[in-house]
């Protein structure tokens, strides 16, 4: 299971689409509670096993926040969400980490994603900058991406998933135990996994 985690119009749910449909799409209805979209991503060394990600794309209404803490627990994955072209969204990500490692497992996978990579010319946060927080924040992995154009989403997702199947190797993850969020699939030739996706919120909300 992964949760998409952000605050609000930072772009998450379009993430969610150019990875499942492969589309863009200027108006789409906020996010209320929390929807699913999945998609199969191959890992390991060669690309031999197939994970399937189950991405939980999350409100970032502030009165959902109680709703989207209580999903947490379950996660394999998170991916924290910001807007480039809004500097709030990377100083509110803060109060989304907070909730991720207050709620979740000590050794959930967290990927950083800066979305909206494609206005440069309203960028706010630079990549350093950007790049900078997340290493002071333990976080391991870090891209910019487009939902817009569809650079590096794949790539967000991809280096989630290789950093969970990682930790599955090493027997941090149990795909036995329903509760880390991980099982096996016979379908897939791989594992099912549910990952959390989440944006930064202003003082109101996400879409």
């Amino acid at each position: 299971m992964v949760w998409e985690l952000e605050e609000l119009a930072c772009g998450k749910s379009s993430l969610t689409i150019r990875l499942t449909d492969d589309r863009f799409s200027d108006v789409h209805d906020v996010t209320i509670a929390a929807e699913i979209g999945s998609k199969i991503i191959p890992v390991g060394r060669d690309g031999e096993k197939n994970i399937k990600l189950q991405i939980w794309d999350t409100a970032g209404q502030e009165h959902f926040r109680a709703v989207t803490r209580s999903y947490f627990r379950n996660a394999a994955g998170c991916i924290l969400v910001y807007d480039v072209t809004r500097r709030e969204t990377l100083k509110n990500a803060q109060n989304w980490l907070d909730d991720i490692r207050e709620q979740a497992e000590p050794d959930v996978s967290i990927c950083l994603v800066g979305n909206k990579s494609d206005l440069e010319g309203q960028r706010q946060v630079s990549f350093e900058e950007a790049e900078n927080w997340a290493k002071e924040n333990d976080i391991a992995h870090f891209l910019e991406t487009s939902a817009k154009t569809g650079d590096n989403v794949v790539d967000a997702y991809t280096q989630l998933a290789q950093q969970i199947h990682e930790k599955i190797v090493q027997g941090q993850y149990n795909v036995n135990d329903k509760n880390r969020g991980v099982k096996a699939s016979s379908t897939t030739g791989g594992l099912n996994l549910n990952v959390d996706q989440q944006e930064q919120r202003p003082s109101s909300s996400c879409c």
